[in-house]
């Protein structure tokens, strides 16, 4: 089942304000970010990167957040939101009078919710910066505070981090946010979600310099426009969409069906031999279903890792890595790496478990189909997951309230995913599976 038709690729999207906002449609080519002003020490080390143009977030956001406008900034998972903010974050930090001179001591704070997009955003910054003396440091939990407090005291233009740590840091007098002139909240739903709010509201206190902010996520419902108004300077909304179009991409097929939780295991098995499949991130519900499909599948002989929560965090990023790298092609998750993996060419998404809710559903397939690539993302329903996955049918408006039924001997199955009738019920001698060296309770 393909999903209903989203933004045509070659129409840019438009903007819209509940306070000032520009409505615009057009077919032009995207603008460069040279074309934008961006720093040329910038723009180069973007085009090292063979980033050149820019996706319609940032192309909408540049020009107002250069210029230090607050902003709510809204597209879709794997649209470029950021970028859309580091940009015209680090061009302000490097180059902008009314940002105090870099002294050491943060210009800029970056906040998201977990420790992967950490690590993801502030790699990306970093990238970025390359060519200008910005220094980025990246602060979550999980790591130890001796580290973290050294790269503090000696010397960070910007931060990026997870609320509990950065507020614990803050609290212990190692981090100084009486200078922060730029504040990014990124996946701002997902921290209201985590219970950060508190935190999130205690280190915004902490701000005590004038200073613009930008909020950027994939969704915004309602308590956090009304949260961001409160602390904002008339800020602008930017959806990089038009906002009747629906939440996931045109360009990632979606296949639903039912699948018996006994012959979920097989069904995984015939997928991932399907023709042109490359890397592919399998989504579970549990830490213990993530661990004991992971060790199934390289028995199977699969080149597989694993990420979930009851891993260290030094084991989650060696298995993000080496997917990354592409060492391993194959990365079992729970949804604690839904919003942490940066990797473009992820061909296929495949809920093992249904998601919990329509958001979560969205982040999830929002892995591949990203930028300009397309993608597959398959959902097996299990018997007991029906009503829930009409919730997500109904709110996202998929069409599908009764999925069919299929097993892994379906004929329907192999078509519907280009699966060859060669395909086995394994493909080679057993494999290590990387994060896979203990299970969960």
């Amino acid at each position: 089942m393909s999903a209903p038709s989203s933004l045509p690729a070659n129409t840019r999207p438009s903007t819209s304000s509940a306070t000032r906002g520009v409505n615009r449609v057009t077919n032009q080519s995207p603008p460069t970010f040279a074309d934008l002003g961006v720093a040329a020490e910038i723009v180069d080390a973007l085009t090292e990167l063979g980033i050149t143009h820019t996706f319609a977030i940032q192309e909408l956001t540049l020009p107002l957040a250069l210029d230090g406008t607050d902003l709510i900034g809204q597209a879709r998972t794997g649209m470029g939101k950021t970028y859309g903010f580091g940009v015209p974050l680090l061009d302000r930090v490097f180059d902008d009078a009314a940002v105090p001179e870099l002294d050491g001591t943060p210009r800029a704070l970056v906040v998201v919710p977990t420790r992967e997009l950490a690590v993801q955003v502030g790699d990306d910054l970093a990238a970025a910066a390359r060519n200008t003396p910005i220094t980025v440091t990246t602060i979550y939990g999980g790591r130890p505070y001796e580290e973290q407090i050294h790269a503090l005291e000696s010397g960070v233009d910007v931060v990026v981090g997870t609320p509990g740590r950065l507020l614990d840091l803050h609290n212990r007098g190692s981090l100084l946010l009486d200078k922060v002139a730029v504040l990014v909240l990124d996946e701002a739903d997902e921290m209201l979600d985590l219970g950060f709010l508190p935190d999130i509201e205690a280190l915004i206190r902490a701000l005590t310099a004038p200073h613009q902010t930008m909020l950027f996520s994939a969704t915004m419902p309602g308590p956090i426009l009304t949260l961001a108004r409160s602390f904002m300077d008339r800020p602008v909304h930017i959806r990089a969409e038009d906002p009747g179009e629906n939440a996931t991409h045109e360009s990632t097929d979606q296949v639903i069906f039912q699948s018996h939780r006994m012959d979920k295991k097989a069904v995984v098995t015939r997928i991932l031999q399907a023709r042109d499949r490359g890397r592919t991130i399998i989504f579970t519900r549990t830490k213990r279903t993530a661990a004991e499909l992971a060790e199934d599948l390289g028995q199977l002989g699969f080149p597989v890792g694993a990420v979930h929560g009851d891993m260290r965090q030094p084991e989650r990023q060696r298995s993000l890595d080496a997917f990354r790298r592409g060492e391993i092609e194959i990365l079992v998750a729970t949804d604690v790496a839904a919003r942490g993996i940066d990797v473009d060419d992820v061909t296929h998404v495949i809920n093992y478990q249904t998601p919990d809710d329509p958001m979560s559903y969205v982040h999830r397939i929002g892995r591949t189909g990203r930028a300009g690539h397309s993608g597959t993302a398959v959902t097996l329903v299990g018997y007991d997951e029906v009503m829930k996955w009409r919730l997500i049918n109904d709110e996202l408006g998929l069409d599908l309230p009764e999925p069919p039924q299929w097993f892994s001997s379906s004929p329907e199955l192999n078509e519907a995913l280009d699966i060859p009738e060669s395909a086995t019920d394994s493909v080679g001698p057993a494999r290590k599976v990387l994060g896979g060296r203990s299970r969960p309770r």
